[in-house]
């Protein structure tokens, strides 16, 4: 055969990847590639260590007996599929969790098997999914689970809530309840925020939520200095969990409120001038620390604290941990039974939270097992609301002035009149110096005020702003107390 009659090596290489795999690209503009009848994608400009498509078609080529082929032959023929893939309709690829036909989830096990747990609404089942129906994206936070018992009765229940040393029952619904959330593609989860005395075992037991749904590989980390890292660690995961934390800058706590309840992050993409890489997140989040300081009261609304005790008896970490490894499939398995049980209990939803869909969720995990978990929730945000007050002075100057004002009455003045008249109280006869952080300007007094209105909101103050002909002001009020319905006078 001439020269001239040889096919081309990017042609070679580009049909044979059309034939063994799919191209498509996702809404964030990156192609990805899924061999046929697996359920898991690779980003085709993928470098990472857990394996690039560009090494899956070196090696298919290689075992297939049509040879090796040099870097420029490859790129060409990556080159063309990428355009073309790029011309297809968009489609999502998923980490650990997904929608899947028909009402079910899916829950990646992280095989190389690709098989996986479908949750539908009568039952549960380990199956390969389709690929039409989920397509799975794997990186190196993506561990391994291993496969679910079947018919646990529960015990894997007892037997994780044996080994974390939460502090009573109200934590450990509230545990469960959050572990159901996290197998939820399209429900926000408040974050857990383990904590406890020196001892507790509060990363112990972090550990242990996080590697039911991430596998034993799964582990706690270090917060990130700066807003980017930590995006980009989250994007690469499902549950993020950060270890130890002593301080919150409020930035870190502004990034933790788009974790938890979504957000998306763009920036300018490598090597171009004019091009930018947009990620969506929203993703579970898991917290231990003894103590954070003061809680700003956006991020105490999407908190949900979990209060450890120091156990009585200590154990060795390997002792412990290969029990844990040993219990995890069971333990898995009576997670999966409780959330189908929880998904088929009809309740109705709370509309006076933040977390509507975890409060609904709580509501439903009562419905089905009688555990009392959203009572739990609101006793857990009636504290952080305390958190928050005690460590804001303008909040605790605010409520001493409402105690002044008689129930069903309100007050209006300018956030100029406002700021020196809780100047005026904090200072008090003596005239004490105002604190650092105090207010200077009414505008800076009328943001401060619209951070903490669901914290007073809860203590019976209301905080409205408005404007009239005179100019803008802000309204202090105290509702009137509603009479239990049995006590309300009849109708006229």
């Amino acid at each position: 055969m001439s020269e001239d009659e040889k096919t081309p090596a990017r042609e070679v290489i580009a049909d044979y990847a059309q034939a063994h795999f799919r191209y498509f690209r996702t809404a964030d503009g990156t192609v990805y590639a899924q061999r046929n009848g697996h359920p898991v994608a690779r980003p085709i400009r993928s470098q990472g260590t857990t394996g690039s498509h560009r090494q899956e078609l070196m090696v298919g080529l290689y075992k297939d007996g049509l040879g090796v082929f040099n870097g420029t032959a490859l790129k060409e023929a990556l080159d063309l599929i990428e355009a073309l893939a790029l011309t297809e309709d968009t489609e999502a690829v998923h980490i650990r969790v997904a929608p899947g036909f028909d009402g079910a989830t899916w829950l990646d096990l992280g095989r190389s098997d690709g098989q996986s747990v479908r949750i539908h609404p009568t039952g549960w089942d380990i199956r390969t999914p389709d690929p039409r129906e989920v397509c799975w994206r794997r990186t190196q936070l993506t561990g391994e689970l291993p496969l679910p018992a079947k018919d646990t009765d529960g015990k894997g229940i007892d037997l994780l809530l044996r080994l974390c040393n939460f502090g009573g029952a109200a934590t450990e619904c509230l545990a469960l309840a959050w572990l159901i959330g996290c197998l939820g593609p399209s429900v926000p989860v408040p974050a857990p925020f383990l904590t406890g005395p020196q001892g507790a075992g509060k990363s112990t037991g972090g550990r242990m939520l996080v590697r039911v749904i991430e596998g034993m590989s799964g582990d706690l980390r270090r917060a990130p200095k700066d807003e980017e890292n930590l995006i980009a660690a989250v994007a690469a995961g499902w549950v993020t969990a950060l270890d130890n934390l002593s301080h919150m800058t409020p930035d870190l706590s502004d990034a933790m409120c788009c974790i938890v309840t979504g957000a998306e992050n763009v920036k300018r993409a490598l090597f171009t001038d004019g091009d930018v890489f947009r990620a969506r997140y929203r993703r579970p989040l898991l917290l231990t620390g003894i103590d954070v300081g003061v809680i700003r009261p956006d991020l105490a609304e999407r908190l949900l604290p979990l209060r450890l005790e120091r156990p009585r008896v200590r154990r060795t970490e390997a002792e412990l941990w290969a029990e844990y490894a040993q219990a995890l499939p069971v333990i898995l398995g009576s997670l999966l039974d409780l959330t189908v049980k929880v998904r088929a209990a009809e309740a109705e939803t709370p509309t006076d939270l933040r977390m509507a869909d975890f409060a609904h969720l709580c509501a439903q995990l009562d419905a089905a097992t009688g555990f009392g978990a959203l009572a739990a929730y609101r006793a857990s945000l009636d504290d952080l609301n305390d958190d928050v007050i005690e460590g804001d002075l303008l909040a605790q100057t605010v409520l001493r002035h409402a105690d002044t004002l008689d129930p069903g009455t309100a007050q209006r003045m300018t956030s100029t009149e406002w700021l020196a008249c809780l100047s005026r109280l904090y200072s008090g006869d003596d005239g004490r110096p105002l604190p650092k952080g105090w207010p200077t300007t009414g505008k800076v007094l009328s943001d401060r005020l619209k951070r903490l209105q669901p914290t007073l909101a809860a203590r019976g103050v209301l905080i409205e702003s408005g404007r009239t002909k005179e100019g803008r002001y802000l309204e202090m009020a105290r509702p009137a107390p509603t009479a239990p319905p049995h006590e309300q006078p009849p109708l006229l």
